[in-house]
């Protein structure tokens, strides 16, 4: 029988202040976000100096009510987990800064996690919480979202986890596509979930867009055999909407949209409606469709080509709901099942990063106190 454990983990890496206990690895007692959405909103994304500062307000209270949803305190946790990165230098600092002074006054081990490694481990948690232990490896992860799109096999000996990248962004993220695609229109932020919520009312066939083909190896991460990498690249669709818009004199209509945007406190999705025109919808249901395509076709090929049993679909942009029924369906006809985290965990976390910690915990894999933020840390 495995320990029990009550991991306290701390997420900082973006522009969520986030922290969560977990059992075990599998039964969230807490998962507490507080977003900073309101303070990035004016400017179209997260600006990383305003980041650090909301993180610094929010970190105390945040911490303190996971614990009390939990109806636990300091003393009784475990251990203590924490995002190492990749993110934001200023915005990791501010979670690793508190969660070494916690560990140091408590005695308690000290967990550094990798985010991407938490988005994993958030389809995981999931699915042992309705009893599907059985999950066949390796597992193929895409792990999509405002800073990251990646895919990696994942393979498990015990309690070890070891992980190949196959396939990367060369330039844009999915998600960070969406939110320019999202600016450039005047739609606001966050970008995704508005596109998400707009596409269904155009006509996705509209405007044609074509996404990267890569044919030459990433000479940045050369591969160990002979089979092919998958990597994406969304910085040709953005300037594709940007022709588009410019073309198409769409730039007075987008002007007005902005400005009436801005006069409402929290816009719904009944506002960007009355504000777009049917161009404007037809172009953000085709660019939707068009990435939703490409992501899914590539993460399917590498499934094909690694002969992997089991998909998981992570992060931020695996809310979107036509990714989702496109996986759902197009899996389900290749013979693969595919996993989603629930809504709530796709988007950055601190219950993925106690999960995530648990192996570590097992393992006595803990951290000293001089260890520090990686920015760009990779997932190994």
């Amino acid at each position: 029988m495995m320990p029990d454990a009550y991991i306290l983990g701390i997420e900082s890496s973006c522009d969520e202040t986030a922290a969560a206990v977990v059992r075990s690895g599998q039964e969230v007692l807490s998962n507490v976000v507080a977003s900073q959405i309101a303070t990035h909103q004016p400017y179209g994304g997260v600006v990383p100096e305003l980041a650090s500062r909301e993180h610094l307000r929010a970190i105390v209270p945040v911490v303190r009510q996971a614990l009390a949803e939990a109806k636990m305190d300091y003393e009784s946790v475990d251990a203590i987990a924490v995002t190492q990165g990749p993110g934001l230098a200023g915005a990791l600092l501010v979670g690793i800064s508190f969660a070494k002074a916690l560990a140091f006054a408590l005695e308690k081990p000290l967990i550094a996690v990798n985010h991407l490694e938490g988005h994993i481990h958030a389809v995981l948690l999931e699915q042992q919480q309705v009893g599907n232990a059985d999950l066949q490896f390796p597992v193929l992860a895409l792990v999509v979202s405002g800073g990251h799109t990646h895919l990696y096999l994942a393979r498990r000996e015990q309690n070890c986890w070891t992980y190949q990248n196959i396939g990367h962004t060369r330039d844009d993220a999915a998600g960070e596509a969406f939110d320019k695609v999202a600016k450039l229109l005047g739609l606001g932020y966050p970008g995704g979930p508005i596109i998400d919520g707009l596409a269904p009312h155009g006509n996705p066939a509209a405007v044609k867009f074509q996404t990267s083909q890569l044919k030459h190896r990433d000479r940045k991460r050369p591969q160990l055999d002979d089979r092919p990498r998958f990597d994406f690249s969304y910085s040709g669709i953005k300037t594709a909407v940007l022709r588009y818009v410019e073309t198409h004199n769409m730039g007075p209509a987008i002007a007005f949209r902005r400005q009436e945007l801005l006069k409402i406190e929290e816009p719904k999705l009944e506002d960007h409606l009355r504000l777009c025109d049917r161009q404007t919808l037809d172009l953000v249901a085709s660019f939707q469709r068009s990435m939703v395509e490409d992501l899914v076709a590539k993460t399917l090929a590498a499934a094909g080509e690694y002969d992997v049993q089991t998909l998981f679909v992570s992060g931020g942009v695996a809310a979107n709901q036509e990714l989702r029924a496109t996986f759902g369906r197009d899996a389900e006809m290749q013979g693969v099942p595919v996993f989603f985290p629930s809504r709530s965990l796709s988007t950055d976390n601190a219950a993925m990063i106690a999960a995530a910690a648990y192996p570590k915990f097992l393992a006595r894999d803990f951290v000293p106190m001089d260890f520090s933020a990686e920015a760009g840390m990779a997932l190994r």
